[in-house]
């Protein structure tokens, strides 16, 4: 595993983004760990979390396209820190765009913010996880509407590596049922893989409950 994979862990860890418990995610799954990008709250935080985003684009996608878009409201400063992460490390001078949930009817109209969207734009979504896909099929008819745009792909931080509607998992489904490229800047399997029976600033996060626990999950909601 590449060195910046285990420290965007020990990263989401200090942060307090990775979570182990008991929660629910937006599909309705009770899980054992839950990643939360709503917990990166400064902006030293934002910056560091962009380059990790960053170096993940430019690793899959390159940094010739025109668009990240982030969909509202995670996405939102996940698409500006990354953008400026690009510029910093990358020199590629590259639009952020968001959606707005509500339409805005004075100012700058409409349901965008940021940088716009047109006819010929190459666009790539930025995103904080992917559970079973559902957000994707909100997000891309927004970006449609704007034009006849080319959706390069998704990045997420990271893949859960569960089922999506299906067997597959939710980023393969998205790939075969739009056609375009999805990365993650860690897997739940680099995770486990750094963590388990690890101590880690003086405790072992995943120890041999949790990772039983981990397993069971995946025993039910494991892609095949």
């Amino acid at each position: 595993m590449e060195q910046y994979k285990k420290e965007f862990i020990e990263f989401m860890i200090d942060c307090e983004v990775l979570r182990f418990g008991d929660f629910v995610t937006k599909s309705g799954r009770k899980t054992p760990f839950f990643v939360n990008t709503g917990f990166y709250r400064t902006g030293a935080q934002l910056r560091k979390l962009g380059e990790y985003y960053a170096k993940a684009i430019a690793s899959t996608f390159g940094t010739d396209f025109d668009v990240l878009f982030g969909p509202a409201y995670k996405g939102i400063p996940l698409s500006v820190a990354a953008s400026m992460a690009l510029s910093e490390h990358y020199g590629a001078d590259i639009r952020y765009c968001s959606n707005r949930k509500e339409v805005k009817d004075h100012g700058d109209k409409g349901i965008l913010l940021g940088g716009p969207i047109g006819d010929g734009d190459r666009v790539v979504i930025i995103e904080d996880v992917t559970t079973a896909g559902t957000s994707i099929h909100e997000t891309l008819p927004i970006i449609q509407a704007q034009g006849d745009v080319n959706v390069l792909g998704l990045v997420v931080s990271v893949d859960r590596m569960e089922r999506g509607q299906g067997e597959k998992s939710a980023l393969k489904e998205i790939e075969e049922q739009f056609g375009f490229k999805t990365t993650a800047i860690v897997t739940m399997a680099d995770v486990v893989e750094h963590l388990y029976n690890r101590e880690y600033k003086g405790r072992v996060v995943i120890d041999d409950k949790l990772k039983a626990a981990i397993d069971a999950y995946y025993e039910q909601y494991g892609a095949k």
